[in-house]
C-alpha cells in the first residue's frame, strides 16, 4: 500500500466533525502552498511578460475599471 492509499484510507474513515476540519486545515495549506508557488514565481521573473502585456493593454485602452 502507498503511503497515498494510507492516507485516503484514514481520510475515509474520518467522521462528519473530523473531515470538516481536515478540509478546513487543507483549504488553509492548499492556499499557502499557492501563495508560496506565486511570490517565487514573480520574485523569479516568470511573471514579468504577463505583466507587461497587461500593462500595454491597459495603456491601449483595453481594460475596463472593476
Amino acid at each position: 500500500m502507498t503511503k497515498l492509499e494510507r492516507i485516503e484510507r484514514e481520510i475515509a474513515s474520518l467522521s462528519v466533525e473530523e473531515l470538516e476540519q481536515f478540509r478546513a486545515w487543507f483549504a488553509a495549506h492548499d492556499a499557502e502552498a499557492f501563495d508560496r508557488r506565486i511570490a517565487e514565481d514573480a520574485a523569479g521573473g516568470k511573471l514579468d511578460a504577463l505583466a507587461d502585456l497587461a500593462l500595454a493593454e491597459h495603456r491601449a485602452g483595453k481594460s475596463t475599471r472593476l
